[in-house]
């Protein structure tokens, strides 16, 4: 017991250390980000929370929210519905191209976002489409798509296949099958994969920089902002970002739980 217990508070230390490590470079964003002065210095001379006033007030930042939220949204929902019966064939059912087409998804994991953006732009190019926000949404697909059905597969790995067998034998039909059964079972995965495709999404650069065409996302003008013209603006919204991130982890989290309890009851 008392080992157990060590064992316990030792991987939570751990799990604290690593959070540490992953979010310590944030403290300094936000200390830039509640100061007055243009440039970050220490100590700071005076506090001011000005900036989030001017990037929730600024409508080229709204615009440039709006396009993300609205590119990071599709990829989602397209992400979530591709990943589940992409799982499916990934993950549970045996046929004879089943290894050639797990090697095919997740290839353009593989690629360097910026290469596959290139691509991507000379196919819409050579097809005669005009790069815009919706040419970001394929391109977003192409490579967070295999990610969200990786994760799917995760889940669909894990389930016992006999528990669709069972359903089957008591005269349940296929699609009884897969909303009854199948989905509830892979629905953790499904969220987990939601969450994976929205993130990735809203903060991608490489891909959006070369799709977007007129249209601009917030990481475009972040990074324009920082190569030159560099404006308090930008700390504020890497933290308003981050936060906006948490927020949308927590309300999964919430509906998951909610789900669960409405499914135990």
């Amino acid at each position: 017991m008392r080992s157990s217990r060590s064992t316990e508070i030792a991987l939570f230390v751990y799990g604290l250390l690593i959070i540490a490590f992953l979010y310590l470079p944030l403290v300094p964003v936000g200390f830039a980000s509640i100061s007055k002065a243009r440039y970050l210095t220490f100590p700071i001379r005076q506090y001011t929370t000005q900036w989030f006033g001017q990037a929730l007030e600024s409508a080229t930042l709204a615009e440039l929210a709006s396009t993300s939220l609205r590119i990071a949204l599709i990829v989602t929902l397209l992400s979530m519905l591709m990943a589940f019966f992409g799982a499916l064939a990934f993950a549970r059912y045996q046929w004879r191209s089943r290894g050639l087409f797990q090697k095919l998804v997740l290839l353009p994991v593989f690629f360097p976002q910026s290469v596959l953006a290139l691509a991507l732009l000379i196919l819409f190019n050579s097809l005669g489409v005009i790069p815009s926000w919706k040419t970001a949404v394929v391109a977003h697909l192409v490579w967070i798509a295999p990610i969200a059905t990786l994760v799917v597969a995760i889940r669909a790995y894990a389930f016992d296949p006999m528990l669709e067998e069972a359903a089957r034998d008591l005269g349940a039909s296929t699609w009884t099958v897969l909303r009854e059964v199948t989905l509830p079972l892979l629905m953790p995965g499904v969220i987990s994969a939601g969450l994976f495709a929205f993130l990735l999404s809203w903060g991608n650069f490489p891909l959006s920089l070369f799709t977007t065409g007129a249209d601009s996302t917030l990481p475009e003008w972040l990074y324009a902002k920082m190569v030159a013209g560099y404006s308090p603006l930008v700390p504020t919204l890497g933290v308003l970002s981050v936060a906006g991130s948490i927020t949308v982890i927590l309300a999964a989290l919430a509906i998951a739980r909610a789900l669960k309890a409405v499914r135990t009851t």
